[in-house]
Parts: structure tokens; sequence; C-alpha cells
């Protein structure tokens, strides 16, 4: 009943956003595959007898990349919504509640606060995750057959190399893998957000992310004085990127123990992320950080839990 109820009063965030999102996705795809078709047939006439195309059977090969980049172009646009979802879902999610005061109905049933805010916590660490992930396939297999039809009108050879080449299923061992290790990386972020959500009176938006990054900003001002030395790396990285940005999937291998391959694949994008093997996001799992993080996140959970039991605002 919980999680049906925190579907429904946000499903416009949950399934609607995404929707959305890929929907903008695949028509813009479909402006760039006509324009493009158009363009190219403009360049083609120009040359007179056309653009005749020559691929090796290596180049053909490789044209499969075209289908990868299409399946994670679409995973990619409703992962971009997905984080602002779970972002703002986590920060609202009990002081919202606690605004319109439909707290004080909830708490009249026999729900306890710990079923309560670990509804929303199983929402915003998994159920998000895998409806934004669904959603993110179906747009992306939708962007792999525009760019098959696109290479078929232009008469590029080879195009059924676009599927054949393709390499769906190490994407969905990826997005297998990468669920549960998001669940864990994002826990300290979405505890810290909801932990804000139990305890602000107002305006939790400051006190989770106005406070924090300006204290982060005052105190590396500190390394002007002489004979300090402020360790910014460290605190930026504690601060801003886990306890706030935690919830963006793929920055763990951002983490300085991870592969550098995967670092650099994870700063050039989506396109390079897919080529990456799917055991290197289990990498993470060897890390103290992320289990630091998913300890200090419980605890924030347990003191949300707290809050509100005894949280009053009237």
């Amino acid at each position: 009943m919980l999680l049906k109820r925190e579907f429904w009063e946000h499903r416009g965030g949950f399934l609607w956003g995404p929707l959305i999102a890929g929907a903008i996705a695949i028509v813009f795809t479909v402006l760039g595959v006509i324009g493009g078709s158009v363009l190219f047939r403009k360049v083609a006439n120009e040359h007179g007898e056309g653009i005749n195309f020559e691929m090796s059977g290596g180049e053909i090969g490789r044209a499969g990349s075209i289908g990868d980049a299409a399946l994670a172009g679409g995973l990619g646009m409703v992962c971009l919504v997905f984080v602002f979802v779970v972002f703002f879902y986590a920060l609202g999610s009990i002081y919202d509640e606690r605004k319109d005061r439909s707290i004080l109905f909830w708490k009249s049933l026999p729900v306890s606060d710990t079923q309560a805010v670990l509804s929303k916590l199983v929402w915003a660490l998994l159920l998000a995750p895998l409806l934004a992930a669904a959603i993110g396939l179906a747009v992306g297999l939708v962007m792999w057959v525009l760019a098959w039809l696109a290479a078929v009108l232009n008469g590029f050879p080879g195009a059924g190399a676009i599927f054949t080449q393709a390499h769906p299923f190490r994407l969905l061992a990826e997005l297998a893998v990468s669920v549960p290790v998001y669940a864990l990386w994002a826990l300290p972020t979405v505890g810290w957000l909801m932990l804000c959500s139990a305890w602000a009176r107002s305006v939790p938006f400051v006190w989770a992310v106005v406070i924090p990054l300006l204290a982060c900003v005052f105190v590396s001002f500190l390394d002007i004085m002489p004979g300090i030395e402020i360790p910014h790396g460290a605190i930026w990285y504690t601060v801003a990127l886990r306890g706030l940005l935690s919830v963006v999937p793929g920055t763990w291998f951002l983490h300085e123990q991870m592969n550098g391959d995967a670092q650099q694949a994870a700063l050039k994008g989506t396109e390079a992320l897919s080529q990456l093997d799917s055991v290197n996001s289990l990498h993470v799992l060897a890390t103290a950080d992320l289990w630091i993080g998913a300890a200090l996140g419980a605890a924030m959970i347990y003191a949300a839990i707290r809050l509100r039991r005894w949280r009053d605002d009237g």
C-alpha cells in the first residue's frame, strides 16, 4: 500500500517525466534523421553520380557501435531526468507531507514511521531506477531502429550491422549490475536529503544544498591564510560528490581506486561508458568509500525515521 501511495503521489516524476523526456529525445532524433537525410541527398546530388561508400569488413563490424550509441543515448536522456526526480523526491519526501499536514492522516493509520520512510527509500534507490531503466531501454530501442532506418534510407552498405554487430545484452548486463551498485552508492546522498527533509522547518533545499556548499567555499578560502593547508579535493569530493551528487548513476567511476580507463570513459560520456565491461561497476564494491557512505546513509535514514516520529510543526 505504501509503495503504491508513493507511486500515485509522485507518478508525474517517476513515470511521466522520463516518458516525456524520452518522447522529446525521439522527436529530436526523427528531426535529425530527416534533416541529415535531406542534407545527405543534397550533397550527393551536387556530386553528380552520388556518393559511393566502400566499407571494409572491419568497418561494417564497427557499425554496431552506432546501435550501442543509440541504445545508450536513449538510456542517458531518461537518466538525466531521473537524477533530478530522485534528488528532489528525496528532498521533499518527508517535508512535503509535514507541510500539507497529510502526515497526520498517515500517522492515524496502523503504519509505522519506519515503514513509511523505508517505502520512500525503496522508491528512491530501487523502484525509480528500475522504472527509468525500463523507459530508457524502450527509448533506446526506438532510437536504435531510427539509426538503422536512416542508414537504409541513405543507402549505407551494411546497415544491418547496426543490429547484428551491436551489444544490447552487454548493456542489459551492465544495467543489471549497476542497479544494486547504485542503491549502495546513492545511499549517503538520499539519506542526507531525507534527513534534511525530516528536520528542516522550511526551505530544506537551503539546509541540504546551499549551506554545505557555502561551507566548502568558506573552508577553501581559508587556504589563503598563511600556514593553513586545506585538502580541497577531499572536502569537495566528500561533500559535493558523495554527499549531494551520488544520485547520478556512474559517478562511482570517478573514485580514485577505480580503473583508470573507466574514469576516462565516464568523463567522455554515455557512448564511452557503453564500451565498459559490466564487471567494472563491481570494482567499487571493494572500496571502503562505498561501504562507509552506505553506513552513514543508513544512519541518516534511521535519524530521519526518528525525526518523522517526533517532529511536530504544530
